[in-house]
Order: structure tokens, then sequence, then C-alpha cells
């Protein structure tokens, strides 16, 4: 009979217990679902004067190779769009052909006069050529502005490659 007289308390004493600690709470616990305050928000200051990077200096031969393998990769590309003859990508043509103008502008500038207007000539055929694919918006005459820009290609290589140049080159 002992048994069962105290279990009744037994259960009041753990109900008493539960209750006191559900209502304190563990601090622990609390801190972890309480919002906290925001910090200040360090802001830096604006850049009034952007300064410009300059990297490693390079040589006007170096920068004329990298603009001749610019327009190579870019007039080969050219080649390749107009290659297409089911679906002919007008878009890429044009891109690739003003990319390869530009960079033969830019071997342009790194060459003396007299050959510069040798590459001007060549400059002119290709904007004759950019003209063509330009009214060609529908690929009827994709053949024909291949040949050409494959002769392009092969007499500017002829004409411009870096050892035939090498002396053009300013310094």
């Amino acid at each position: 009979m002992r048994a069962t007289r105290y279990r009744p308390h037994v259960v009041r004493v753990v109900i008493i217990f539960c209750l006191i600690f559900s209502l304190v709470g563990c601090e622990a616990f609390i801190r972890k679902f309480t919002r906290k305050r925001k910090g200040e928000v360090v802001q830096e200051p604006p850049v009034l004067a952007p300064e410009e990077y300059k990297g490693p200096q390079t040589t006007k031969e170096e920068q004329y190779r990298q603009s001749f393998i610019f327009w190579r990769s870019w007039q080969d590309e050219l080649i390749q769009a107009l290659l297409f003859v089911q679906n002919p990508n007008y878009k890429k043509q044009a891109g690739c052909v003003n990319e390869a103008i530009k960079n033969l502008v830019t071997m342009r500038q790194y060459l003396k006069s007299e050959k510069q207007k040798k590459l001007d000539e060549f400059i002119v055929k290709m904007n004759d050529l950019k003209s063509l694919i330009a009214e060609d918006r529908y690929g009827r005459n994709l053949n024909w502005n291949r040949l050409r820009a494959e002769k392009l290609r092969r007499d500017i290589i002829r004409d411009f490659s870096f050892p035939k140049i090498k002396p053009y080159i300013l310094t």
C-alpha cells in the first residue's frame, strides 16, 4: 500500500518541476530565438577619382602580333560562318566581319606609313565584303562571299605576317 501512496506525490512533484522549468525557461534556448540587433553598417566612401590599372607594358611588336592573331581568328570564324549554306547566321557573319575590320585597324596603327597604305587597301576590301554581307541577308551569295573572305585572308597573311612585317613596325 505504501507504494501507491507515494505515487500521486511523485507525479505532482514532476508536474510542478516541469511547470517551473517551462515558465523560467532555459536562457541559452531563449537567446537562440530572440532577434539580434543589427550592427551598424560600415559604408565605404565613394571613389571620386578612379585609378586606371596599367598592366605590364608590352612592346609594339607584341601588340601587333596579338592584333594579327585576333584578326586571323575572326577571319577564320567569318569563313566558317559563311560555310553554313542551309541555315546562314547573318548576325554571326556581321559580327565576325566587324571584329576582323576592327583588328585590321588596330594592326594599322603599329605600322609605318608605307605599309599602312597597303593595309588600307585591305581594310577597304573588308568593308566592301561587309557591305556585301549586309546586302545578302538571305544567304544567296554565301559561296561568293566566302571565296572573297578566303582570298583576303590569304593576301593579308602573305603581306602582313609577322616575319615579313617586322622591319615596318614602329618602334
